[in-house]
């Protein structure tokens, strides 16, 4: 017996099979889905789809998602614009925001150094970070980055890289920029984005 493609429905599923985590039959039961979908719920999703990538940027201060620019937390005054919180990805400031510990902002790095898959420091907004704590009031920097190989190497190169970096705006002579780490309330090999909010805030609390 011959096999029945439709090609819109094909190139749907083949379409759905680029995103990060499905596989074929995934793809296929996403794509049935949107067929049984009426046409209303099915133009949301495309509608939607589309918003994303006209409407969502890089926040040109600490290259967050946002849809405007500067973003909301680097634009809003009752956050602690002294402390800056280094994350590798966006997705990782959505985990510390759910616990509502942190107080001040945020530097995106948008990935963290890995030699081996070709990703050096001027790959990074790394750059854009030095500028900021020499050009602000920045007191204290955090490195929140994953506690994996990679994320401990891009920690250690940030902490050489700040030591002995002075505030920019003081009035104590030689006053240095604080450099802290988040507690191993974190599994060495862990993600932010799937640790419990108990474990970040552990890790908050008890950053050194």
């Amino acid at each position: 017996m011959g096999k029945v493609e439709i090609e819109s429905l094909e190139q749907l599923k083949l379409a759905f099979q680029k995103l990060p985590g499905i596989g074929p039959r995934s793809a296929e039961r996403l794509a049935f889905h949107v067929l049984r979908s009426d046409r209303k719920e099915a133009a949301q999703l495309a509608n939607a789809i589309i918003a994303v990538k006209d409407r969502v940027i890089h926040c040109s201060t600490c290259f967050n998602l946002t849809e405007s620019n500067p973003c909301n937390l680097c634009s809003t005054a009752n956050r602690d614009h002294t402390q800056v919180w280094v994350v590798e990805q966006p997705k990782d400031v959505i985990a510390l925001e759910q616990t509502g510990l942190v107080r001040g902002v945020y530097h995106v790095l948008m990935g963290h150094i890995a030699p081996l898959d070709g990703i050096e420091p001027g790959d990074l907004t790394i750059d854009a970070l030095m500028n900021r704590v020499r050009a602000q009031n920045v007191t204290e920097i955090i490195l929140a980055t994953n506690p994996t190989i990679e994320g401990d190497g891009t920690a250690l190169y940030l902490e050489s890289l700040l030591a002995d970096t002075n505030v920019a705006d003081t009035k104590v002579a030689d006053a240095k920029v604080k450099v802290t780490r988040l507690a191993r309330g974190l599994a060495v090999g862990s993600q932010l984005e799937y640790a419990s909010l108990g474990m970040l805030e552990a890790a908050i609390r008890g950053r050194t």
